[in-house]
């Protein structure tokens, strides 16, 4: 017996180690080579991404045009093809005992489905029923609660059959629209704001991988 059917797992700092890994560095040598007036710490990343978000953070943080941010996505793109970011330790047999439970996996995140997909088969992990990434059209990115709608239509769930791991805030707003339970991921950074956030407005945060499992799959 299952206690959520589907999980839906965001992939960036959720499923892999990656932002310290690949998307920071990657944003450090862009900057570096286009933009060097413009300078971010990895804590700032972290917060940025979290909120205001992605696109925001490109266009009003380091103020970049609509032109630019899709050069910087291209860049982006080409570094991450060739930078595989590791799994956490634990989620390979979250998502093992899902399967061998009879359930599904799918995934709802801002990289490619293409790094995605790549990203799971490099790092042993089942593959994924659906996979909404940032090839989707921006209206259908999370927090657009489309991917949401997708999911349930295609597997004839209802909201509370769904369960949403994500690490920031759009998958938290993804999920609080669509009327979904939503848990937060919390070992991916120790920043004090995020975690505050997540624990006031989330009801489930793990700090540890260990923890999701036990909520998932202990006894009682």
């Amino acid at each position: 017996m299952l206690k959520y059917p589907c999980l839906v797992m965001d992939h960036d700092d959720t499923t892999v180690d990656s932002t310290a890994t690949v998307h920071y560095p990657c944003f450090v040598e862009y900057m570096e080579k286009f933009h060097p007036d413009q300078h971010m710490t990895l804590e700032e990343y972290f917060r940025y991404n979290f909120h205001p978000g992605v696109v925001p953070m490109f266009l009003e943080i380091c103020g970049m045009t609509e032109e630019e941010m899709h050069e910087e996505e291209e860049y982006w793109r080409a570094y991450a093809q060739k930078h595989v970011p590791k799994v956490y330790p634990g989620i390979r047999e979250i998502m093992e005992e899902q399967r061998r439970r009879g359930g599904k996996i799918c995934v709802v995140s801002h990289s490619f489905s293409d790094n995605i997909r790549r990203d799971y088969r490099e790092n042993n992990l089942p593959e994924p029923d659906l996979v909404f990434g940032w090839e989707c059209p921006p209206e259908q990115r999370k927090p657009a609660v489309w991917p949401l709608e997708q999911i349930m239509k295609t597997f004839g769930y209802k909201p509370e059959e769904l369960l949403v791991v994500d690490d920031l805030k759009p998958g938290y707003d993804m999920a609080k629209a669509a009327g979904i339970p939503f848990a937060a991921a919390g070992w991916a950074n120790d920043i004090e704001e995020i975690e505050q956030f997540m624990r006031k407005n989330c009801g489930l945060y793990f700090k540890t991988v260990p923890e999701l499992w036990q909520y998932l799959f202990g006894e009682g």
